[in-house]
This record gives structure tokens, sequence and C-alpha cells, in this order.
């Protein structure tokens, strides 16, 4: 046993090694190259950038903190934590005291490089001699190194997070790990497309289930924009004997949408109406994300791959008369106003999971899914299906390197901001909800949106992350705690609508420091 394990063998490894050590800790460093190839790209490294508020050894002149921040902040575009970032920075103006102590020796540039001679302390022998240097006073403090020994999995025992990597594509490896580490509940957070192989090793492994999307839809083979062909959630629910058999409950379509919208068209049967007309889940946003130069640009908030998928497939819609049937993409625009000062925002049909659970629990005449995307939006997508851009075939092009062959659907991904880096660079706000509209329980016309709206400013302030994807993961924490708890329970294959709301919904707007999350959901009444 050991007290710290590093993973890497490079400069920030090796530099957390000689601490760990220098601290008393027993260490560990793990380098998956052979020991003639050591040090990463530290190796090909050859100084160090340091603040200094006057000549200091090897450098002249001063590089004071304010300056060293303001160029950080051209080569990140603003994208980076700054009170992290002026740690480093003041910690610069110190630190090669103590990499002269483990063997690290500098020099000034050389001759007419005098604009880095003020910024840049330069290693003798470059970055191989740094971290040859760094190699000697860990073996000499008694670090063990092992070469050769690249990792592809992690467990952390002892504390409260296991963490273990799984291939997604094999039941038989999500079911041991789950077995391994006796996991009550499987929370499936990856593509849709990963649905049915860990759907099928949280069963093996006997525990439960949850996702926030739903096993993948296939069109109608002759008549794509009138009848389904495989739906969304088929394969999952022609399994549910097996999952009654096994007494194990598979909870479906539990994030934001579907999820949250579900929860509230349960709590709109039993607490708001006597008969439902229309189930209309609507979600729209006033987002925009912009460059560093401040213009506007075309960032979607989540994955591109599944807008694609949901926008681009025949829209599903229910009636009681008629069941199920499709639709051409983006049919049926309307304009909806959102609350909170979203405003109005065009929604057109789009196919999604509300759609195929809600009337399997919930008593109404007609169900809908409409998001707001806007004209260029659809423009956009038009255009990619136009040129074949949204096809997951993969096709052989040229590159640097010969022929390869990739989907066009993944260059588009490729091609796009992550969405998870833009949130830094995005304002505005989402808002996720349902348009019922019926007999309230005193017999009169009634018309209600209920509905959660997060703010990617708080969103960024509060947790680092954009607020479309702290808003899908609110709602699985949220049920894995009312199933933690047992005030929600049940076996088969199950979505929200099939658990009691409000529970959840009290949970979600508790205040935090009463034990909830402290988010309130609204509810416009727009017949009064």
């Amino acid at each position: 046993m050991v007290d710290v394990l590093v993973i890497g063998g490079g400069n920030a490894a090796l530099c957390a090694a000689l601490m760990a050590r220098e601290a008393g800790a027993s260490v560990l460093l793990l380098e998956a190259a052979p020991k003639e190839w050591r040090g990463g790209n530290s190796q090909h490294t050859r100084n160090l950038r340091c603040m200094h508020d006057a000549p200091q050894d090897v450098l002249v002149d001063a590089y004071p903190e304010e300056e060293y921040w303001q160029d950080l902040l051209k080569v990140t575009g603003g994208l980076t934590n700054e009170k992290l970032a002026r740690l480093v920075i003041r910690e610069s103006s110190t630190c090669r005291d103590w990499m002269r102590r483990h063997g690290v020796n500098f020099q000034p540039p050389l001759s007419g490089a005098l604009h880095v001679a003020r910024t840049n302390a330069f290693f003798m022998g470059g970055g191989k001699a740094l971290v040859n240097a760094y190699y000697r006073s860990a073996e000499a403090l008694g670090v063990r190194i092992r070469y050769n020994a690249p990792v592809d999995s992690l467990e952390l025992d002892g504390g409260r997070f296991v963490a273990a990597r799984i291939d997604a594509s094999d039941p038989a490896s999500v079911a041991a790990v789950a077995r391994e580490h006796g996991a009550t509940h499987v929370m499936n957070a990856v593509e849709p497309k990963f649905v049915p192989t860990i759907f099928a090793g949280a069963l093996d492994a006997g525990a439960d289930y949850l996702d926030m999307a739903m096993s993948l839809s296939e069109p109608h083979p002759t008549e794509p924009y009138a009848q389904t062909g495989v739906k969304l959630g088929d394969d999952q629910f022609a399994q549910a004997p097996d999952w009654e058999k096994a007494g194990r409950l598979a909870l479906v379509g539990m994030g934001v949408e579907p999820g949250l919208s579900d929860v509230f068209a349960r709590y709109a049967a039993d607490e708001l109406f006597s008969e439902i007309d229309e189930l209309g889940t609507r979600d729209g946003a006033n987002l925009v994300v912009r460059d560093e130069n401040g213009d506007e640009i075309f960032a979607p908030s989540f994955s591109i791959w599944t807008t694609i998928e949901e926008c681009l497939n025949p829209p599903v819609v229910w009636e009681k008369d008629k069941g199920w049937y499709t639709t051409p993409p983006f049919s049926e625009p309307e304009t909806f106003v959102f609350p909170e000062g979203i405003g109005p925002v065009e929604c057109v049909n789009v196919e999604h999971e509300e759609v195929l659970l809600m009337p399997r629990w919930v008593d109404a005449k007609r169900v809908t899914f409409k998001y707001g995307l806007g004209d260029e939006f659809i423009g956009i997508l038009k255009t990619l299906h136009q040129l074949n851009l949204d096809s997951t075939t993969p096709i052989r092009v040229r590159s640097a390197n010969g022929p390869v062959e990739v989907a066009p659907r993944d260059v588009v991904a490729a091609a796009l901001p992550d969405p998870a880096t833009i949130g830094p660079r995005m304002t505005g706000k989402t808002c996720a909800g349902l348009w019922v509209t019926g007999t309230g329980k005193d017999g009169k016309p009634r018309e209600v949106y209920l509905y959660h709206v997060s703010d990617n400013e708080w969103t960024m302030g509060e947790y680092e992350s954009q607020c479309v994807v702290w808003q899908t993961a609110l709602n699985p924490v949220i049920a894995l705690e009312l199933l933690s708890t047992g005030v929600w329970s049940g076996t088969g294959v199950l979505g929200p609508e099939a658990f009691d709301a409000r529970p959840f919904l009290e949970l979600m707007a508790k205040p935090e420091a009463e034990g909830g999350y402290g988010q309130p959901w609204g509810i416009e009444d727009r017949l009064s």
C-alpha cells in the first residue's frame, strides 16, 4: 500500500510526486512510456514564464502580475479561472528556488531574444534535462517509479466515490463493474446508442437502472411521415417482463426532457385537472453564445449529434382516437411565450420521449412535444440534411495520413464548439415545461404551464456548468434520492409518470438548508 498514487510521468506528475514525498507520504508513480521516452510532452518544453517585479537571476526588467494576467487572457480567450490563474502567476515568482533544489538549472535566453528574457526563464538542457533532474530527485527521495505502466481504470477504496472504466458497448463489462462494487443503481448518462447494452448489463447485475434518454427509433420503411416504425423506448418496454420477473426497476426518461415534464404531467392529472385535452411539452430559451470578439456564433447548447437525431427524425404525436403517428420534421409551428423574460419563441414538433411515455400512464386526448429551435437553427438542420451531413454511415475521405472512413455527422460535431465548454461565453435562460389544457377540478376550462427556468449566469457562478447541462443533471439526482429512501419504488420498466409527483416537486423546491435542492418550479394559469 502507498499513500499517494501519481498517474503520469511528466512535469506536473513529477512535481506532485516530489511534493507528496517531501511531506512524508509514500509515493508510487506510474509512467505509461518506457524509461527512455519518459516525461511526456514535458521533454519538449524549454522554459517557464515567471512573474517578477524586478530583475531576478536570468530574468531582466520586470513582468508584474497584472501584465501576466492580461497575457493569459489573450491566449485563453477569457476562458480561465481568475482565482486559480492568479495563484499560479504569483507562485511562478518563487518556484525556481524549489526547482533548483531538485536539480533544475536555468540559463539566460540566446542573444537576440530580449523580449523573452523579461518573461521566461529557460531550462539549461531543455525539457529533457528538466524531467531527468526531477526523476533523479524522485528516486533519491524514495519515490517508487514503474515504467510501461498505462492506467485504464481507477478505483478509490475507502471513500464515498468509486470510479471505474466501463466499456459501455459491452453488457458484460457493465454488469461486471456493477457487481464488483455492489451497485444498487446504474445511472446511464451516455449517448442513447449505448442504452441497449447498459440496460442489459444493469439487469444482468441485479441492479436498478435510470436513464435520461431511451433506446433509439427507426422510421417506418415506407411511410416515415405518417406511421411510426420502431419507436423511442420500444426495445426497453419489450423487456419489461424480464425486469418484473427479476423484481428490478428500470426508470426510463428521467432527465429534464424527458423527465421533469413527465413529472409535471402526473402532477397535472392528480392535482389540477379532472380531464386533460392536451399534454404539450414546450421547451425554449433565449441563449446566446459569442466568440472572443463578442460576435454571436452558432453553438448548440447540447450535443449536435443528438440534436440532429431528434430534429430530423419524424416527430411523433399521440391522439386518443389514433394512437401514435408521425409528421414531417418541423411541423405545426406555433409561437409560445415562455416565462421569466424569455418571451415568445417559435416552436415546432420534434421527436421526443415524452410523447411515448405520457400516454402510458396519464389519461389525455392528445400528447405533443415542441421545441423552440428558431429559423436559423431549423435552416442549418435542413442544410445539413440536404448535404447528407446528418448521416451516421461512414464515408471514405482523404486525410494527411491517407484515406479514412468517417461519419459525416461526427465531422459536424467535431467542427462545432464543445457544448461543455461554451458556458463562459453563453448568456440567457433555458426553460423546460409542460403546457396542459382541459377541465379543472372545479369543472371549468383550464390552461396551465408548469415549468422550471435555469439561468446560465447562476449555474456558471454556482457550479461552473452551463445551464442546459446543469438542468439536465438535476432531475435524475432528485429521482435517485427518492429511490434510495424508498419514497419511489416499483418493478418493471416505468417512466416518471408512474410515480407520485408531489414528493419530487417538494424536494426540488425545498431550500438547500432544509435538505432540498433549492429549485422552485413555476405554474402559470393562462386563462386567468
